[in-house]
């Protein structure tokens, strides 16, 4: 059976809900129980695209507040408490039992809750003399958010920047490593799977993929350990492969601009858990969800915005059709079908009328719904020319660079600022060689339109690493090696890989490429270094020398780590379903960005090394 992480996910929130017992056969937890739910804004993130709030009373949920908000007491009650497992959670936790708030406490940790704090704990409530209240504590291993059925974010805020930060000392990494190590873990054991791990060597993919492999050795240790229950079929070559890569693996997909609905959506719009909000008819502004709910988005959305808009006028014409067909068929228009004399055939077509309304008023919503979702990108679109920026920005990254007055058109064209900003990088690193009094004409193109370049210089320093590395002579390498692993925490071969995948002949992003080739297991040049890790093996034995655990693999999880994008979902799932047969991949990352939010990170960074300016030229 095909990995579901966003079923998975569920199920245990559901059995969470009803205090962690078995669910009934109808997956809803017991809801003669009445019981209240504690979260705090982290987990109300997890929870928030999986049951919606309107669910939430047939698992019995009656009431359900944030954990930081002042409450009152409700007696004979029990409290569901879904956490992050900190120092300020469980101070709360104490007050809200020593003020005996509710009958019974039922503790939910989304991750695994550290010794101390646990000690903390029991001291605080028996200090208090209300351990009693305290029913159980569970550690739920749930500390991600799953958006889509093969999409997850561990919502790292700010990864790419901590990762690459010059100054960052190697305590800060360590940290960040165990966040992401800590997330990882989750969702292997949500998924009840202990994969075959590959990744690329240097880097933050390898320091991740070191001590994942560690974690799970160590958790694999354990009896009864999360992954028993899913030992069949993890013991069997059905094994799925994790595959991890760093943001600097192909850094353009981060930053350009595409023309498909789900990346535009999410990029103009700001999809933020499967939600956004655009301007309404009558004003004022609309809500939509968009998940697996809406057929719609499911269907549409890896389609080019165009398509998309020809699919809302398709579907509009067969909704009037169908409308127009129930109408004759009830004499709304007095057609032919309807005859006086035949009650039982009149009763027959009301009847089937009356059942098909539900169905043709969803998909009205529907329809509406998307019609305002494209409005709202068309002006988008429009006011910032947002199509050409996709196409151009395509041309360079299939040919190499464009022509200097089509740089400048661009340039000094329609788009905001961080949309010229975005073109200028992919111009930058998708050109091979560039004269510099190139680079200064785009600068000085940026600063005209009062544009902060920090993002520019950063990329720009990266791209100059790479030239240098190349034609040092062997005397002076290990002193740029040297410099290069200070200044961005891991090798160079890793910073500098992202400008070599964008030069690639075909549309196929480098990381689907690689995705495909590690999942076919067959000897390959461009994944023949990836480092293979085995948390099954024995420590001893090489891993890489067991043939089956190069492959062929049905399934694979693919992270990105430093922020991750729509796009490479879309392209992913794209892969999975050309397969014969088809195959599973399911994409994660440490936070999902669009382009402009991704650059934010760049110019942090070219500021943190002293590059770049504010670029904002004087007012005239």
């Amino acid at each position: 059976m095909a990995l579901n992480l966003r079923q998975k996910h569920t199920e245990c929130i559901t059995r969470m809900l009803n205090l962690n017992q078995p669910v009934n056969a109808g997956g809803t937890a017991n809801e003669e129980v009445y019981k209240i739910l504690i979260y705090d804004r982290f987990c109300q993130d997890i929870l928030s695209p999986l049951i919606h709030v309107k669910d939430l009373r047939k698992h019995g949920v009656t009431l359900y507040f944030l954990i930081d908000k002042d409450r009152k007491p409700v007696h004979d009650v029990p409290a569901v408490y879904f956490v992050r497992p900190t120092h300020l959670n469980v101070q709360r936790i104490i007050s809200d039992a020593s003020n005996s708030l509710y009958d019974s406490f039922h503790l939910n940790f989304s991750a695994s809750i550290p010794r101390p704090l646990l000690e903390d704990l029991a001291s605080g409530t028996i200090n208090s003399e209300s351990i009693e209240r305290i029913a159980k504590v569970h550690d739920q291993y749930l500390e991600f958010i799953t958006l889509e059925d093969n999409l997850f974010s561990l919502a790292n805020k700010n990864c790419y920047v901590q990762l690459n930060d010059p100054s960052a000392g190697d305590k800060e990494i360590d940290e960040i490593v165990e966040k992401i190590v800590s997330g990882l873990f989750c969702v292997l054991a949500t998924l009840a799977v202990v994969p075959v791990i590959r990744c690329l060597r240097g880097g933050p993919a390898e320091m991740v993929a070191s001590l994942l492999d560690q974690r799970l050795r160590d958790h694999l240790l354990v009896k009864n350990n999360l992954f028993s229950e899913g030992g069949n079929l993890t013991g069997s070559f059905q094994r799925p492969v994790l595959c991890l890569f760093d943001r600097n693996f192909e850094l353009a997909v981060a930053i350009q601009h595409d023309f498909r609905y789900r990346p535009l959506v999410h990029d103009v719009l700001g999809l933020r858990l499967n939600r956004l909000s655009v301007p309404g008819d009558k004003g004022g502004m609309k809500s939509y969800e968009l998940d697996r709910s809406d057929p719609f988005w499911m269907a549409n959305g890896s389609l080019e915005f165009p398509e998309v808009a020809v699919e809302i006028e398709s579907q509009l014409n067969k909704y009037k059709k169908d409308v127009e067909e129930v109408n004759k068929r009830t004499g709304g228009s007095g057609g032919p079908e309807f005859d006086g004399t035949d009650l039982v055939g009149n009763t027959k077509h009301l009847m089937n009328a009356v059942n098909s309304l539900p169905e043709l008023t969803e998909r009205k919503q529907v329809i509406d719904k998307h019609t305002n979702i494209a409005t709202s990108l068309l002006s988008e679109i429009k006011e910032r020319s947002l199509d050409s920026y996709a196409k151009t920005e395509r041309d360079m990254l299939v040919r190499g660079g464009i022509d200097r007055n089509e740089l400048l058109g661009v340039l000094k064209g329609k788009g905001s600022k961080a949309d010229k900003l975005r073109f200028a990088i992919i111009f930058l690193i998708s050109t091979e060689s560039m004269p510099q009094s190139e680079v200064e004409m785009i600068e000085a193109a940026l600063r005209e339109s009062e544009v902060d370049t920090s993002a520019f210089q950063y990329i720009k320093k990266i791209k100059s690493l790479n030239v240098s590395f190349a034609s040092a002579n062997s005397a002076s390498t290990s002193n740029i090696v040297d410099w290069a692993e200070k200044l961005y925490g891991q090798s160079i071969s890793a910073v500098t890989a992202g400008v070599k995948n964008l030069l690639s002949t075909d549309h196929q992003l480098a990381l689907t490429r690689a995705v495909e080739a590690l999942m076919e297991g067959k000897p390959n040049p461009e994944i023949e270094s990836y480092l293979l890790l085995d948390p099954r093996a024995p420590k001893s034995s090489s891993a890489s020398s067991s043939s089956h655990l190069k492959g062929p693999f049905k399934e694979a999880i693919v992270f990105m780590i430093g922020g991750g994008n729509y796009v490479e979902y879309g392209s992913l799932q794209e892969l999975a379903n050309r397969q014969q047969p088809v195959k599973h991949v399911i994409y994660g990352t440490t936070e999902i960005l669009t382009g402009g939010e991704f650059i934010e990170q760049l110019a942090v960074l070219g500021q943190k090394m002293g590059l770049g300016s504010s670029g904002a030229a004087p007012p005239h």
